[in-house]
């Protein structure tokens, strides 16, 4: 989605001498490599998706929600932890430009060996810790199972050269063998009875088989290099990121404990529930920004490419979050009547709030990349932190007060202050950018789908059947799709030309 550059020597170079050999473009543009990797990102990432929310709703339905609970705060652990370990050691390999691209990897590795290490130790003395802030003995045994996710992980650092070169086929073809086995041992051993073991399990198996698979199709051979240069660097890049996560962590771990102290572990299993279905509105941006930073390091100094490129990248994933968090206001009380049961009547409000908070979330949300593209890793803590504050300032008192109605609105507003503070950095780095009009433009084409589906219920009897919510859902989705592709029919041309491989001429 980035237009030519010149290069350094004038505009004669081909492809892979303008953007320093770092892809094998097979004679194309960048923009028609970079939309080609979209599509086989998009098919697996939804893919995996597909399979990850199926998952989680097909074990919510067999395991009770204390059971959901469990898992929510083994994970929430985990992941809080995770966070903190990966400070960017991939982003920043993607980054670089060194003439050894193997002793960079290698490098690179070192730095995910050393990471990884210091991982373990914290997530294992992590693990009792969190077992007697909850006072839940049961969580020990399952999280240091789970550790040995860790060294699967480091094994697996050959994906993030693939990942360098955007070669998305080779990346895409190993990693998914971690959700493919991942499903099918969860919800097999979910069937057997095996209740929040059966995730663990399933993790750990699937992440196992994607290192192998790595470790087989690894170019470069994995190698200890340590550098004191280079792990500075690493460091200098990284330590903004670190302070990013671990404001990703106050806020993952202070929801689950205010939860669990106000209505119990059910609470919790309600919390983990509601986040992972919302999580899925983010996957398509995650798909093309992932798709896109390669190419965005290639040309990052060029503003203006970046600018175009960030508000047409932003714009297609909003054609997917915006629509989902519009379904999941108008279907959530569906989605607990029809499919998960009476047992998550409690999820009801909070599956609402959060679809309206993805509306504003995903508005920008790949305003990170870019900066990271230029190096600039600062704004990320700036704005990290301003979001733990709004989380301590009003979610958890109106947690600690109305339960999970509470925390269902200090979610709220700590979204608002995440998007005034990421629309200000954006405003910095893109002269001119008006963050509403980029909000209205991209909420336009979902407002047909809502209006049709208001219209409907204001008729429809007051028994309400899976067949009436089946239909509404058709409707809804129906409507968008005929008026997005109106709405963004210049847009979509421009990304099927890309696909098709017939781009505007002159365009990298």
């Amino acid at each position: 989605m980035t237009r030519a550059t010149t290069g350094p020597g004038g505009g004669d170079h081909s492809p892979e001498e303008r953007f320093g050999g770092r892809f094998d473009l097979a004679g194309r543009s960048l923009r028609t490599h970079t939309a080609r990797g979209s599509l086989v990102n998009a098919v697996f990432v939804v893919g995996v998706n597909l399979l990850t929310i199926l998952k989680g709703f097909v074990v919510a339905a067999l395991i009770a929600p204390s059971d959901y609970g469990v898992w929510g705060i083994i994970i929430t652990t985990f992941i809080t932890v995770a966070l903190l370990k990966s400070v960017a050691v991939a982003d920043r390999f993607i980054q670089q430009d060194e003439g050894d691209q193997e002793l960079a990897f290698q490098r690179a590795f070192t730095m995910e060996v050393l990471l990884s290490g210091a991982f373990t130790v914290a997530f294992l003395l992590a693990v009792p810790l969190a077992a007697a802030v909850y006072g839940r003995p049961e969580l020990i045994a399952p999280g240091i199972v789970l550790a040995l996710v860790i060294p699967a992980g480091v094994l697996a650092s050959p994906l993030m050269v693939f990942y360098r070169r955007m070669e998305f086929v080779k990346q895409r073809v190993v990693q998914s063998l971690d959700p493919i086995v991942g499903f099918a041992v969860t919800v097999s051993l979910a069937v057997a009875g095996a209740g929040y073991w059966s995730f663990v399990a399933g993790i750990v198996a699937g992440s196992w088989a994607t290192a192998i698979v790595a470790l087989i199709a690894s170019p470069y051979r994995l190698r200890i290099r340590f550098d004191r240069a280079v792990a500075k660097d690493y460091l200098s890049f990284s330590w903004p990121l670190f302070v990013a996560g671990a404001g990703g962590v106050a806020i993952a771990q202070g929801s689950l404990l205010v939860g669990e102290h106000t209505a119990g572990l059910a609470a919790v299993g309600v919390i983990a529930l509601a986040s992972s279905v919302t999580t899925y509105a983010e996957r398509v941006d995650q798909i093309i920004t992932t798709t896109l930073y390669p190419a965005i390091c290639a040309v990052a100094e060029r503003t203006d490419l970046l600018f175009e490129t960030f508000v047409k990248s932003n714009r297609l994933a909003l054609m997917w979050s915006l629509p989902f968090g519009l379904g999941l206001i108008l279907f959530a009380p569906d989605l607990v009547n029809f499919i998960l049961g009476e047992r998550w009547r409690a999820a009801t409000l909070l599956l609402q709030v959060f679809g309206a908070t993805t509306l504003l979330y995903q508005v920008g949300f790949n305003w990170q990349a870019f900066y990271m593209a230029r190096g600039q890793t600062k704004p990320a803590a700036v704005v990290a932190v301003i979001t733990a504050l709004a989380f301590c300032a009003a979610t958890i008192p109106l947690t600690l007060t109305y339960e999970l109605d509470g925390f269902a609105a200090g979610m709220a507003v700590m979204t608002v202050v995440n998007f005034a503070a990421r629309t200000w950095f954006l405003t910095r780095l893109f002269d001119g950018f008006k963050m509403a009009r980029h909000f209205a433009r991209a909420m336009a084409p979902a407002l047909p789908g809502l209006t049709a589906v208001l219209l409907v219920r204001a008729l429809e009897p007051a028994e309400r059947t899976q067949s009436i919510a089946l239909g509404e859902l058709l409707l809804f989705g129906a409507t968008t799709v005929a008026a997005t592709l109106l709405m963004e029919r210049s847009l979509l041309k421009e990304v099927r030309g890309y696909i098709s491989g017939s781009p505007d001429p002159g365009r990298a």
